[in-house]
């Protein structure tokens, strides 16, 4: 666990990432509009005055996660990169991370919830534009990596990119109507079916050279 000095000195026994993490938890269980401070505490084991001193208030606490979400996104693409050689298996890899948003119909409705207030409050949409133009950014850097690969064909990636990104947002409200079967297979399939034009035929093995 990473520590960090309190401006007193004193080292923080919980950093600020596992609180986040705790947060992140609470609201994907509360909503961001039900939760407490007092809920927040009891799941990261602070008491709700460090985390009033930490954040000032229940809005800073949301403010700081929508920061962190929308820099965490440059992250998320590194680790896919890392578990995956071929950047077409990298880049449906993370639309499954992006599938953890929608657990449950229960998650999704409470991360729905955040969506409002990235839509309507200008200091989170700021956050919220940040996150998608880097998400976007992600794509298109691995569907450009994927045409290198001959896994793709050449196309308008920066178009491509802004159509699988709107392809996974409706695909994942669409599985919170029907809730058949698990989220990421859902999605997958809407994906790949988005992806399917654009897909290099492999190229088959014969099994003897033939002589005309």
């Amino acid at each position: 666990m990473a520590v960090y000095n309190s401006p007193m000195g004193r080292p923080r026994t919980v950093s600020d990432t596992a609180v986040l993490e705790a947060s992140f938890r609470v609201i994907a269980r509360l909503g961001p509009t039900q939760f407490t401070l007092a809920d927040i505490a009891a799941e990261s084991g602070l008491a709700p005055a460090t985390l009033i001193q930490r954040f000032g208030s229940k809005r800073g606490l949301l403010l700081t996660m929508a920061r962190d979400a929308a820099q965490g996104a440059d992250w998320c693409f590194a680790k896919v990169r890392a578990e995956h050689r071929s950047p077409l298996r990298a880049l449906l890899a993370s639309f499954d991370e992006m599938a953890m948003l929608a657990t449950s119909p229960e998650v999704l409705a409470n991360n729905l919830a955040f969506l409002q207030m990235d839509l309507a409050d200008p200091e989170f949409r700021q956050w919220a534009l940040v996150n998608s133009r880097a998400t976007l950014a992600g794509f298109q850097a691995l569907l450009d990596d994927a045409i290198k690969a001959k896994e793709l064909r050449r196309c308008d990636t920066k178009g491509l990119a802004r159509l699988l990104q709107a392809a996974a947002h409706g695909s994942m409200i669409a599985w919170g109507f029907s809730q058949e079967g698990a989220v990421e297979t859902w999605m997958r399939r809407d994906i790949e079916l988005a992806l399917a034009p654009y897909r290099l035929a492999r190229p088959r093995r014969s099994a003897a050279r033939y002589n005309p």
